[in-house]
């Protein structure tokens, strides 16, 4: 469907923006596409560009009408998506487009990611920049490299990239929310060396796959409680004790900020025993769609026969002390804040695992409002690591965003959303990573909000953007860059 998927949406000129977005390619790392799609529509409009040496770009938008001496804003998002597809869907994020289509109010794609997050946020920036009725003062758009796997681009952002001292973060996914703090993050990754040994004969290779979970962002879905891809495959593979079994790969999620939906791994038995392992593994299943019938109940345990040559596998020993450690593995919430109702404080994700260079490689990403959490949760991570026999490493994170309640650009978002729209806003930190920490220690006194419609299973080919939050989340940010000059009051 794509193009036409979006025919008809206002505002209009958003959704033709979105659209153009999405036929670029632009995965984490990668965003070369997108810079210079960006930077040819600066061009196109007449507008001055500025490139930093790892990428970020700042456009900047001259004011409207007579509004030269209003304050300047600084519009903010980041240019990469998160790149995930169900399995059997066949696509290249290096040179595809996405395919999009619209359900039941919900614009979404074809068995991909939909890079709602945050191409509806740059989408909006560029539209507001040359939509003719929109009244604003100055404007900096700033686009950040690699948000999705570090915020290495806002990391590196330079002294004197921006001047404004008010900036809207547009990387908000829930309509009428408003985010004034966010957690730090930190990754935690722990490798095993294999051991090995010769497969033995009489013995056939099978495929076995967890698939039918939702998954989701790690920070901002963590709390809704879905299941870990990785951890029911390690309570399969423990389930399977009684039956001589091998595993000779495992591998599972792909990115530190999303839950894990699928997992797999090659195991080599006898065919002798692939009845009573069917049997174990269903049952199994059944035991845990009961345990997540209301949150993640489309759970699949699948067996396949491969008929696949494998000369080695992992040795028993290595195969139970890995099973070991993803069960010891802890995940999901394990703080809520005792000052913020409702606010997830302290988590952790297990978010992938790979067979790779003969090493068994995990991934995992914690988050905490606290620091010293941060430190703690990921101490306790390493430590499930190095029990195990592993080599554990700790990344540097990033610092969270402390809440600042006498924010005027909040308290401005709040007027006009109450004007706009005849309800109060909730004003709220959020558990997931916003790139506003790192911008807050760049620029020491920079005031911030950060909003956005309603985008649901981010991280997910399952994520959808609501199509009525969108105007809503347009009428908004027209409405506050026209009542910019209450700022300087």
């Amino acid at each position: 469907m794509s193009r036409k998927a979006i025919e008809g949406l206002q505002p209009e000129i958003l959704w033709n923006r979105f659209y153009e977005i999405t036929q670029v390619p632009r995965p984490s790392k990668k965003e070369g596409k997108i810079l210079s799609y960006l930077k040819d529509w600066a061009k196109d409009n007449n507008f001055t560009w500025k490139e930093d040496k790892v990428g970020n770009l700042v456009v900047s938008i001259p004011a409207s009408g007579s509004m030269e001496d209003y304050p300047a804003i600084v519009i903010q998002g980041h240019v990469d998506m998160v790149c995930e597809m169900n399995k059997g869907t066949k696509h290249d994020w290096d040179n595809d487009p996405l395919t999009l289509k619209q359900e039941n109010g919900w614009i979404r794609a074809e068995g991909t990611t939909l890079g709602a997050d945050n191409g509806i946020g740059l989408a909006a920036g560029m539209a507001v920049s040359e939509d003719a009725s929109v009244m604003h003062g100055p404007l900096e758009l700033l686009f950040t490299i690699d948000e999705e796997t570090g915020l290495t681009g806002a990391d590196n952002l330079q002294s004197g990239f921006i001047t404004g001292k008010y900036l809207l973060n547009l990387d908000s996914e829930e309509d009428g929310i408003f985010y004034i703090g966010c957690a730090g993050g930190i990754d935690t990754v722990g490798s095993f060396t294999i051991e090995k040994e010769p497969v033995i004969k009489n013995v056939t290779s099978y495929e076995l796959l967890i698939s039918g979970l939702k998954g989701g962002h790690s920070g901002s879905d963590i709390n809704l409680g879905k299941a870990n891809a990785i951890k029911i495959l390690a309570r399969t593979l423990d389930a399977l004790k009684g039956i001589d079994y091998s595993v000779a790969d495992i591998s599972g999620g792909q990115l530190r900020n999303a839950i894990p939906r699928e997992a797999e791994a090659v195991i080599l038995l006898n065919p002798s025993d692939e009845n009573i392992v069917l049997e174990k593994i269903n049952t199994l299943c059944e035991l845990i769609v009961s345990e997540y019938h209301t949150v993640d109940g489309g759970l699949k345990i699948n067996l396949k026969k491969l008929n696949k040559h494998i000369p080695e596998v992992f040795t028993k020993h290595f195969t139970k002390n890995l099973v070991n450690v993803i069960l010891a593995m802890p995940h999901g919430v394990l703080e809520m804040s005792q000052d913020i109702p409702g606010l997830v404080e302290t988590s952790t994700n297990l978010a992938s695992v790979k067979t790779e260079n003969g090493k068994v490689v995990f991934a995992t990403s914690q988050r905490s409002s606290i620091d010293s959490a941060i430190h703690y949760i990921a101490k306790s991570v390493n430590s499930v690591f190095e029990l195990g026999g592993g080599q554990a490493k700790t990344s540097d994170g990033y610092p969270g965003w402390k809440p600042n309640l006498d924010s005027k650009i909040m308290k401005l978002s709040n007027i006009v959303y109450k004007e706009l729209f005849g309800s109060e806003p909730l004003i709220q930190a959020i558990h997931a990573g916003l790139e506003c920490g790192i911008l807050g220690n760049k620029y020491p006194g920079i005031d911030m909000v950060s909003f956005g419609p309603t985008i649901t299973a981010a991280h997910s080919p399952d994520e959808g953007v609501e199509i009525q939050t969108v105007e809503k989340f347009y009428q908004l940010l027209k409405g506050v860059l026209s009542r910019a000059s209450d700022l300087e009051k």
